[in-house]
């Protein structure tokens, strides 16, 4: 299934070290959205972790993508959470195996296609839109409000709150010591970027999120050594803990197989895939932009890896998963080389299972707040929307369209909007490139290039009825490779009805030839 050599990507010995780095910071990004988006699908916390899990791991390693990250996506918690109240957990698992079968047929079939008619604005606007999102998300948090649930992406929420109100909620509840803890490690991070660090070999080896969650973790433990009383537990990550893999194995959900019986199943099913293909062909698309090395991932395996991704999740209780553009680009923020960082992030989230919960529920959530809000920084940075606001209106607007449209409804939606939005320009382009319109004080020029179709027909009649009375118009039909016969009517018509407006009309049949005059008595028309 995945033997292809030319899409094969070996791992590369000589990044292990960068690769190794990158891990611990995709491994810190990723655990606390693994949590959240689990909360906010109304599964169980292990269901969100098997999910990091094998995307870390099976799909990391099965991906053609060098960079690309794999997960429990916050795109899909609204379709989790429905599809669970729904079927039940254990049928909406069998919905997320059968999702994984037709994510491989849909590679087989050649569908990765579909990412290619993505415009590079909507791409970069989505990268830009996330960053913007992370940091909104992440306010709250920072200032020690964490009473939202973490991984919820969407603006507005089911119980009538939307991103502004919760950070209104957060200045007016603000929790001291926790935003004094995102402080110091928001320091951190920004110390860590300067020269002096970044020249320094040993120093450079050094994570700084891990410096980050060290940090936090130390000044919650002194926190009466530092005149403060420790956090409470919601102010930290929440882990489950199982006493030994027994006990893990044993906690383990496992699909209905009856469920193969419910039409509904298989609805939610076909949802599942065609999303989840959607937001991985999309994110994939969006990190080989961020690639420094500029590598293009192969999509049709890309689609083979995600549905063998989500068979195995479903079968091991975890939910569905995606290429996830947060964890992917903290990735290639944090150095990553190849795709050895997302398989060892996803050791390290099973290590973390099995043996570093009680650490891992030390972490304030105020440091990982800064660790992301850091990641949309670099993500959406001014100089992105200054590079889109040079290249003119039609780069710009569906730009900044696709950017608002993500801020105020969700991914996929804003997507489709931006989309939409490009494609009007294109159109409107085509209005302008497919006739050129010159003219002196009595002679116009109309060339016809390329395809002349009838979303022309507007144009060209309006093109026509600006010419002045008393003119010579010259209409050069050789350049075009396709005319509709709506536009070819519409010239008709301007020959016949021309010589009561004193307009001589000529016209060129063959390039190299001479333009001959048309005479409206005989019809010698186009």
């Amino acid at each position: 299934m995945f033997n292809n050599p030319s899409n094969q990507i070996t791992l590369n010995t000589k990044n292990l070290a960068s690769d190794f780095s990158a891990s611990i910071v995709v491994f810190l990004v990723a655990l606390p959205l693994c949590l959240g988006v689990a909360q906010a699908s109304s599964a169980s916390a292990l269901a969100g972790l098997i999910a990091g899990i094998v995307g870390g791991i099976i799909i990391g390693w099965l991906s053609g993508s060098s960079l690309s990250v794999s997960g429990p996506a916050a795109g899909l918690t609204a379709i989790v959470a429905g599809a669970i109240g729904n079927l039940g957990f254990e049928t909406f698992l069998m919905s997320v195996v059968i999702a994984g079968v037709l994510q491989i047929t849909l590679g087989y079939l050649k569908a990765g296609f579909v990412g290619d008619f993505i415009p590079n604005a909507v791409i970069k606007a989505m990268l830009a839109a996330i960053g913007i999102i992370l940091i909104l998300k992440q306010i709250p948090h920072f200032l020690g409000y964490d009473f939202i649930p973490d991984g919820v992406m969407e603006f507005q929420q089911a119980d009538k709150k939307n991103t502004f109100t919760e950070i209104i909620a957060a200045v007016n509840d603000m929790h001291a010591f926790a935003f004094i803890i995102a402080l110091i490690c928001m320091l951190i991070l920004i110390i860590f970027e300067t020269k002096f660090i970044k020249n320094n070999k040993w120093l450079r080896l050094f994570p700084a999120p891990l410096l980050v969650v060290i940090t936090g973790i130390s000044m919650h433990l002194n926190a009466h050594q530092l005149g403060f009383t420790p956090l409470q537990p919601e102010h930290l990550v929440q882990m489950p803990v199982f006493k030994n893999i027994a006990s893990l194995w044993s906690g383990l959900s496992v699909p209905n197989w009856s469920g193969l019986l419910e039409p509904s199943m298989y609805v939610s099913a076909f949802t599942l895939a065609i999303v989840a293909s959607l937001e991985s062909l999309l994110s994939i698309e969006a990190v080989d932009k961020l690639d420094p090395e500029k590598r293009i991932s192969p999509t049709n395996r890309e689609l083979k890896a995600q549905g063998v991704g989500n068979m195995i999740s479903g079968l091991l209780g975890g939910l569905p998963v995606t290429s996830v553009i947060v964890r992917s680009s903290a990735n290639v923020n944090a150095g990553g080389k190849s795709k050895a960082s997302a398989i060892m992030h996803g050791f390290w989230l099973l290590l973390s299972l099995l043996f570093l919960t009680q650490f891992i529920n030390l972490i304030p959530k105020a440091s990982l707040a800064a660790i992301l809000i850091y990641t949309g920084y670099k993500l959406s940075s001014i100089k992105i929307i200054r590079e889109y606001y040079v290249k003119g209106s039609d780069q710009f607007v569906p730009f900044s369209v696709t950017i608002i449209s993500i801020l105020f409804t969700d991914l996929l939606t804003g997507i489709v909007i931006g989309i939409l939005v490009g494609l009007f320009f294109v159109v409107k382009s085509n209005f302008r490139s497919a006739i050129l319109v010159m003219k002196d004080d009595v002679r116009y020029l109309i060339r016809f290039k390329r395809e002349v179709s009838f979303l022309n027909k507007s144009f060209i009649r309006k093109t026509f009825e600006k010419i002045p009375d008393d003119t010579a118009v010259l209409i050069d039909p050789t350049r075009a490779n396709f005319i509709d016969k709506d536009v070819i009517d519409i010239v008709n018509d301007f020959i016949v009805n021309a010589s009561t407006r004193g307009i001589r009309v000529y016209i060129k049949r063959n390039p190299g030839d001479k333009e001959i005059f048309v005479d409206p008595q005989k019809r010698e028309i186009i």
